[in-house]
């Protein structure tokens, strides 16, 4: 898998581990943006999907809200051809 994907959590997010672990047994490189540690960045991701709930995941423009196996492996699958 490539590594443009990027996965937006906080601390104590189970979801959020959810979607971590569904990633990894994915083998899909991804980074991590932990938005309590990085204001900043959540403001930005506030900004650009007017939502202010996690997991957020981006691959390559693509936003994916939540924990969704389904449309994950769909948008994964695409973007990856």
């Amino acid at each position: 898998m490539n590594n443009e994907i990027t996965l937006y959590t906080t601390t104590m997010c189970p979801v959020c581990n959810m979607v971590r672990e569904f990633l990894t047994n994915m083998n899909a490189d991804y980074k991590e943006v932990n938005v309590d540690l990085n204001p900043l960045a959540m403001i930005k991701l506030i900004a650009k999907t007017r939502k202010l709930s996690v997991p957020q995941i981006n691959v390559r423009d693509e936003w994916i809200f939540g924990f969704d196996p389904v449309r994950m492996i769909e948008v994964l699958n695409t973007k990856a051809n």
